[in-house]
């Protein structure tokens, strides 16, 4: 068996310390952390989410160009890949996501799926709010996920 080779980098932005890691086929995983705790041992793949990270947190990239490797259950890559289709600047429902996957009545699973989601930002997870307009849970945290929302639109998003 060979063992995968996981590399990590870390992004600091005014919404706190961005963990980033990738395999040898693309970026494994975006997180909020509180500390930088593994060492940084950098690819080509982290240097370059590391870049268009900071193009969109400066309004210089509405969509990244990166190679990712999901790792995920079917149905979870399956909601992955509709999060995809959500364009910069707008939001979609669970059940929204649910009609793109065409099934319509796995709303709940929809929103397990979405929180499971490895690569926030880049994977716009956060741009799932609820069925009445509502943010809801964002593992980043609900005041980033407003932040990040607010930034998208122009500082136009309002509960």
């Amino acid at each position: 068996m060979t063992l995968k080779m996981i590399y990590t980098d870390y992004l600091n932005n005014e919404l706190g310390c961005i963990e980033i890691t990738a395999s040898d086929k693309g970026i494994c995983s975006v997180y909020f952390v509180a500390n930088p705790d593994k060492p940084v041992s950098p690819n080509e793949f982290t240097a370059l989410a590391k870049q268009q990270l900071s193009e969109y947190f400066t309004n210089k990239r509405q969509v990244f160009e990166l190679p990712l490797e999901q790792n995920g259950t079917a149905f979870q890559n399956q909601v992955w890949q509709a999060l995809l289709t959500i364009p910069y600047g707008q939001v979609a429902s669970y059940a929204d996501i649910a009609q793109r996957i065409n099934n319509p009545k796995a709303v709940r699973a929809v929103g397990a799926a979405n929180g499971k989601n490895p690569i926030s930002i880049i994977v716009p997870c956060h741009r799932v709010i609820g069925a009445n307009g509502t943010l809801t849970g964002y593992a980043g945290g609900l005041e980033r996920k407003q932040w990040l929302l607010q930034h998208e639109s122009g500082g136009m998003f309002t509960l």
